[in-house]
């Protein structure tokens, strides 16, 4: 599976919050991830999480009782 980006946010001045679709392990699932431009590194961070597509129906369901 060819990897898919489906956007980014801009969360500070170097740092932004990437939402990917990929395949890991042979499962595929969502990726949110960091993504920093720095003197020292410019790329994606460990900080961030992946969702399995098999856990991806309850995760959306807990985003979607987010009100702020």
């Amino acid at each position: 599976m060819e990897e898919q980006e489906i956007g980014r946010l801009k969360k500070t001045e170097s740092t932004s919050v990437v939402i990917r679709i990929n395949e890991f392990q042979g499962e595929k699932g969502v990726d949110i991830r960091e993504f920093v431009e720095t003197n020292k590194y410019t790329g994606l961070t460990k900080k961030g999480t992946r969702i399995p597509v098999s856990k991806w129906p309850e995760f959306k369901a807990l985003i979607d009782k987010v009100e702020i």
